[in-house]
């Protein structure tokens, strides 16, 4: 992706690592509740498939579709050990940790390539029913991520945890934030300048969101 002209390199990088929050928020969300809100559900799994996108806001369907993760982006940014932040922020930290053994296989990014490749047919033909969807991608996050060493330990309920539709939107919403952290460091993000850079990420992740007419 060569990045959206009208955007500055650390708005783009922004919006990436957003989805990576939202991500993160929604399996928060899922695990301890059992809910979500559908309406960025979809964004962050439909990103999945947005192989040939122009832009970065694009991945998301347009910037409103990672609202959710740009407010969590500030709140992590801004207080990252608030209680409610907790595995909000470890989860984020273990979709960018597990982004890079991911890109290091060669061979398992080919394999999920080819079967979201395949599974997009369902997406642009069953783009109303998301929870079916997410058990196609559930299924490749079980043959292929999730045989890495390491592996994300999910807290929640285990009321939630153990529903199968839950497990497989849990699975599904962690292989898009994988995606989100991929696509955040084709555009420059590094980890260390979430340190050097944590002010000026806060500042663009908090005009970005007042740009939607987000409080």
């Amino acid at each position: 992706m060569n990045g959206d002209a009208r955007r500055s390199r650390l708005e783009q990088q922004t919006i990436a690592l957003a989805g990576v929050a939202q991500c993160a928020r929604l399996v928060d969300q899922v695990s301890k509740t059992g809910s979500f809100p559908m309406e960025f559900l979809e964004p962050s799994i439909n990103s999945l498939f947005a192989f040939d996108a122009d832009s970065v806001e694009e991945v998301f369907g347009g910037i409103s579709g990672v609202k959710l993760g740009l407010n969590n982006l500030s709140s992590l940014l801004a207080s990252r050990q608030a209680d409610e932040n907790r595995d909000v922020a470890r989860y984020v930290f273990a979709m960018l940790y597990l982004e890079r053994k991911f890109a290091a296989d060669s061979a398992m990014m080919s394999v999920v390539h080819n079967r979201l490749e395949h599974a997009s047919f369902r997406a642009e033909h069953f783009a109303n029913n998301v929870q079916d969807l997410c058990h196609s991608v559930s299924g490749i996050y079980q043959d292929t991520l999730s045989k890495l060493t390491f592996r994300i330990k999910v807290n929640g309920s285990a009321q939630h945890l153990q529903n199968p539709k839950n497990a497989d939107i849990i699975r599904a919403l962690l292989l898009a934030g994988i995606r989100s952290a991929f696509l955040w460091r084709q555009l420059g993000g590094r980890r260390w300048k979430l340190i050097m850079q944590r002010k000026q990420m806060l500042n663009a992740s908090q005009q970005l969101s007042r740009g939607l007419g987000v409080v």
